[in-house]
């Protein structure tokens, strides 16, 4: 349990956004590619495309869900009640270990300044500081960390 984590958070310090590192770490179980993973995940970043909405790490996380355990039938109200539940499920998890599931409101309980947590922009350069002040990896982890926990639960 929890190999997905680790990764996750490696996935983010090697360059990805926060939505791709947590998809794409569960790459094993969406049985999607590293690059196809990284494509679908793309627009998630940054509370989507840099919002600042929905943290990209909880959409990630809501598209592996999908991949795992979702529906596909839309004559099928009993699957997408179950499904739905499982995804309010993941984010009342995050929001308790976190605080909440908002990009922003992720990033300034982190202490990231308004002007760089605001959205729209270019993304800021990965740099050393870049990281040492970004919340993102760890919200990674506990994404993945999370999941994990509610895959090998399912499994029970």
């Amino acid at each position: 349990m929890n190999q997905h984590a680790g990764r996750a958070k490696a996935l983010f310090y090697e360059g990805y956004n926060c939505a791709q590192s947590v998809f794409c770490a569960f790459s094993d179980v969406t049985g999607l590619d590293l690059a196809t993973s990284a494509r679908l995940a793309s627009s998630f970043g940054g509370g989507l495309g840099r919002l600042r909405e929905v943290c990209g790490t909880v959409s990630a996380a809501a598209m592996v869900l999908g991949m795992a355990m979702g529906y596909s039938d839309p004559k099928d109200p009993e699957a997408k009640k179950a499904h739905y539940a499982r995804v309010r499920d993941f984010a009342a998890r995050f929001r308790e270990a976190e605080g909440s599931i908002v990009c922003r409101e992720l990033l300034a309980k982190a202490g990231v300044d308004a002007k760089s947590a605001a959205p729209g922009g270019v993304p800021e350069a990965r740099t050393a500081e870049y990281y040492k002040k970004r919340p993102c990896p760890e919200l990674a982890w506990r994404a993945a960390h999370i999941l994990d926990q509610m895959l090998e639960e399912a499994r029970n």
